[in-house]
């Protein structure tokens, strides 16, 4: 939720917010609405007080006459609060200042590019062609018990998978790792490392709502008998672990991971990817997630993009990062950077990981505070980002595929995978 300053002295800065974000929001309803609530309030609280005063002077028939009035304020007050909180709700984060203006994904800006293609003596295969061949992939299977978009991954795919949460969680809970990493890219940052978490794959509706995360509700699953949804990511529930609290300045950032599968409906997206696993309903997927100080925020934001670079590189996979446009931001993003991974049998990058900065737009719905040496609370500043998911699989099955059909497994996670150098 934005700062109700920015809605009472800056609605035009708003509009032009919600312009270059593809928001469609009535700025000047909630400017009314805003104006109109505080009006109310500021009568409540006058009518509470003459009350005091009347019960003081023993005055009954003026404290009646005063419970009424006060009743019907109190009635008036919510109805224009049921109006304008969901208004509120929908203006998104403004952009960061280094972030392009654009109407979509076609407006989107490539920071820099890391690492040069393959060139392949044969026509690589995608993905899904690599996997059915080798039995590491059963879509049909999936189809028949739990429909489309669904698939069983099987053997050594589960294995590199597995294999991947292991070499992730060995750079994350390094602190000397996070140190070389930062220096490497420049940035004068903590190390200190991520704490594991197992988080609950479900969240209740006013929480998911307070993380910004709840729309599009029909990209999320939900199960009405418990009136909780499936998450999509990680993020999702490690976002509202510190809700209600007030964090110590001197304890932060907060760092957290947790490898989890996710659910998505895929809706808006018939006919792509129907193919292998890039659009599956479920997946799994590896987060991090970041609590900071504001004068931390962005800088943390940069970090978890250097990690996300870092374990790319390590794993010897072409990449380029990428600054989205605002029409290509989420809501709740003030700044949001994708890496894109070669895929060699696609021809083309493709998105493999996305960071999110959120400045206090989610800490502001979900009440998390940070409390500095002079007692005074702020808002937290939140992050997170992806360390890895399903399409790094795919990135890893195309670049490292041979001419006879089986995949090389990258030297860096060849100790997780039980003696196995290829997948055949």
């Amino acid at each position: 939720m934005i700062d109700l300053t920015l809605l009472r002295e800056r609605p035009d800065y708003l509009k032009e917010v919600c312009r270059v974000k593809n928001a469609a929001v009535d700025i000047d309803a909630a400017v009314a609405l805003d104006a109109k609530r505080r009006d109310l309030a500021g009568k409540l609280d006058d009518v509470n007080r003459a009350r005091n005063e009347a019960a003081k002077a023993k005055n009954i028939e003026e404290g009646k006459r005063l419970k009424g009035e006060g009743a019907a304020l109190e009635a008036e007050l919510a109805a224009v609060e049921a109006e304008l909180n969901p208004l509120l709700l929908r203006i998104p984060n403004p952009p960061s200042e280094d972030t392009p203006v654009g109407k979509d994904d076609s407006e989107n800006v490539v920071l820099r590019k890391v690492g040069e293609p393959k060139a392949f003596a044969f026509t690589p295969k995608e993905h899904w062609e690599l996997g059915e061949a080798l039995g590491l992939i059963d879509a049909k299977r999936g189809a028949d018990v739990a429909g489309a978009r669904f698939s069983y991954l099987k053997g050594d795919l589960v294995l590199l998978q597995n294999a991947l949460v292991q070499f992730t969680l060995s750079i994350l809970t390094s602190g000397e790792t996070l140190r070389r990493i930062a220096e490497g890219a420049g940035l004068d940052v903590s190390h200190k490392p991520f704490v594991p978490v197992s988080p609950p794959l479900m969240i209740r509706p006013e929480v998911f709502q307070k993380m910004a995360r709840l729309e599009p509700k029909d990209e999320r699953y939900y199960i009405p008998s418990d009136d909780v949804y499936l998450i999509g990511s990680a993020e999702h529930t490690l976002g509202p672990l510190h809700m209600g609290e007030t964090l110590k300045a001197a304890d932060l950032p907060l760092r957290y991971t947790a490898f989890t599968s996710a659910f998505r409906r895929e809706a808006g997206t018939y006919g792509k990817d129907m193919k292998g696993i890039i659009r599956l309903h479920q997946f799994e997927k590896m987060e991090m997630e970041s609590f900071a100080a504001p004068d931390q925020g962005q800088a943390e934001q940069d970090f978890l993009v250097a990690i996300q670079e870092y374990l790319t590189a390590q794993l010897g996979l072409p990449y380029q990062v990428v600054m989205t446009c605002t029409g290509d931001q989420g809501d709740p993003d003030a700044r949001h950077l994708d890496l894109e991974t070669w895929m060699p049998g696609q021809g083309k990058y493709r998105e493999t990981h996305s960071a999110d900065y959120m400045t206090d737009y989610q800490s502001r719905r979900l009440g998390i505070r940070v409390k500095g040496e002079d007692g005074k609370a702020v808002l937290a500043h939140t992050n997170d980002a992806t360390a890895f998911a399903g399409r790094t699989l795919v990135a890893i099955m195309e670049n490292y595929q041979n001419e006879d059909g089986t995949i090389s497994v990258p030297e860096v996670l060849r100790p997780w995978m039980m003696g196995r150098d290829v997948m055949r």
